[in-house]
Parts: structure tokens; sequence; C-alpha cells
């Protein structure tokens, strides 16, 4: 307890920290979307592997990233 009293310029910071890796595991999700579009399109000339590797690493990124994100934000509330 004493400790957060004293250093409440890290607290706020890793907020802040935490919602800049939330909103960057969004943005990879739309990135993702946007891939995702196009994916017709490549299965279509056939080659869709490097869509899928692409979109399903994006998505477990974002995962990774927002669960992060939000364990930062809720440890400091």
């Amino acid at each position: 307890m004493a400790d957060e009293l004293s250093h409440p310029v890290d607290r706020e910071e890793r907020r802040e920290n935490g919602l800049s890796l939330i909103v960057i595991g969004f943005m990879l999700w739309f990135f993702d979307a946007m891939v995702f579009f196009f994916m017709p399109a490549a299965a279509r000339l056939g080659h869709p592997r490097p869509f899928v590797t692409l979109i399903a690493s994006a998505f477990v990124a974002g995962v990774i990233l927002i669960g992060i994100g939000s364990h930062l934000r809720r440890e400091q509330q």
C-alpha cells in the first residue's frame, strides 16, 4: 500500500501502457479483417496459405496484447 502511494506516476504510466497495448491489439484485429477481405482473391489465384498464416498470427498476437493490456489496467485499479 505504501509503495503505491510513493509512486503515483508509475501507476498511471502502467495504466496508460495497458491501454496502449489494448489499442494496438484492436488495430491488429482491424488489420486482420482487412486481410480477410482480400482472401477470396488470393484463393482464386491459388495462393491462400500466406493469407491464412497472416490472419491466424495477427489474431493470436491481438489476443495476447489485449490480454496483457487488460491485466495491466485491471491490476492498477
